[in-house]
C-alpha cells in the first residue's frame, strides 16, 4: 500500500522580474525583497553600521547583514568588520556571531578580513529559488510513512533531537526552545515532520516571510536510511502547497549538496551561494559555549 500526500496546484501569476527560470530576475527578487528587515523578522535589536545591519537575537547570537557593501574598498570592508566585532565585543550577552556573505556581492577583501577578526567560514551553501508552483506535485510515501505539521513540545523536541542527530549538532536544546519561542508569537512558521514507525524520520520547516512574495524551505533533514524514497521530494512539496496558500508565491532556500539536486529537479535554480562566517566570543578558559 502506497500513502501519497495529495497537493492542488494553485494558480498564481507570472513572476513580476522575469520569467520562471530566469536566475538573474530570481536573483534580483531575492536582493531586493529579502536582504532588508524582512530577513530578521524575530530580531531584538538592530544597528546600523554603513551598510551593515548589526542584529542581536535571543540567546547571545548576533547576525551580520547587508544589502550590499556599497562598492565599499578592502580598506574600508577591513575597518566595517572590525567594528562590527567590536560592537558584539561591547556586549557581555552575545557569545556567537554569523556573517552571512552571498557570493555575488562586490567584497573586495572580505574572506580576509573576517578571518583576521577571529571568524571561521562554514562550508558554502547553494542560494535557490523558484516558483512555488513547481515544487508541487503528488508525491507517494513509502508504505508506512506519514506526514503532518506539528506544534505540541515534545514533537518539536523529537523534530529538533532527530535534525542535531542528522546535522551532527551537539545539543538540539537552543533549537528548540527558538522554535516553541517563535510559535508561541505565532509568526507563520510551520514545522513538517515525516514517521514511521514512530520514529522522525524527515523534517523541515516553512517560513512566510512578511510583506514579501517569498516563504523559505529550512531544516530539512533525512535520516540517512530513508534517503533516496522520494520522502524529502514530498516534505518540499507539502511546504510549497502551503506556501501558495498563504499567497507566497516564491520559495528560497540555502541548500547543501544534498538537498540542492532534488530542489532543481522541482525547478527551482541555483542563482548564487552564499557563506556563513562565525565567530565566537573568547574567554581566559577558551571559547564560550
Amino acid at each position: 500500500m502506497v500513502k501519497t500526500v495529495n497537493l492542488m496546484v494553485f494558480p498564481v501569476g507570472p513572476l513580476p522580474c522575469g520569467g520562471m527560470n530566469d536566475a538573474s530576475a530570481l536573483l534580483a527578487a531575492y536582493d531586493d525583497q529579502l536582504r532588508s528587515d524582512a530577513e530578521t523578522p524575530s530580531a531584538i535589536a538592530v544597528t546600523r553600521l554603513g551598510p551593515l545591519r548589526l542584529v542581536t537575537f535571543a540567546r547571545g547570537r548576533g547576525f551580520v547583514t547587508y544589502r550590499d557593501l556599497g562598492g565599499a574598498d578592502a580598506q574600508e570592508i577591513h575597518r566595517l568588520v572590525g567594528e562590527a566585532v567590536r560592537h558584539y565585543q561591547a556586549d557581555p550577552a552575545i557569545t556567537h556571531v554569523e556573517w552571512k556573505s552571498r557570493g555575488h556581492d562586490l567584497a573586495p577583501g572580505l574572506h580576509e578580513a573576517l578571518l583576521a577578526h577571529g571568524f571561521e567560514p562554514d562550508p558554502p551553501e547553494s542560494i535557490m529559488i523558484g516558483e512555488a508552483q513547481l515544487l508541487v506535485a503528488d508525491v507517494p510515501l513509502p508504505e508506512g510513512v506519514t506526514m503532518r505539521t506539528i506544534r505540541e513540545p515534545q514533537e518539536v523536541a523529537r523534530m529538533c533531537a532527530m535534525q542535531a542527530e542528522v546535522f551532527g549538532d551537539l545539543d538540539p536544546d537552543p533549537m528548540t526552545q527558538s522554535l516553541l519561542e517563535r510559535l508561541a508569537r505565532d509568526d507563520g512558521m510551520s514545522l513538517w515532520i515525516a514517521e514511521a514507525d514512530g520514529e522522525v524520520i524527515t523534517a523541515g520547516r516553512l517560513e512566510p516571510v512578511a510583506g514579501t512574495t517569498f516563504a523559505g524551505i529550512w531544516g530539512g533533514a533525512t535520516r540517512p536510511a530513508w534517503r533516496g524514497k522520494g520522502i524529502y521530494r514530498a516534505l518540499t512539496a507539502a511546504r510549497a502547497h502551503e506556501a501558495l496558500a498563504l499567497g507566497k508565491t516564491l520559495i528560497h532556500s540555502d541548500s547543501t549538496d544534498f538537498s540542492r539536486p532534488i530542489l532543481e529537479a522541482s525547478g527551482m535554480v541555483k542563482v548564487s551561494t552564499t557563506t556563513p562566517y562565525n565567530w565566537q566570543r573568547r574567554t581566559a578558559r577558551g571559547v564560550t559555549p
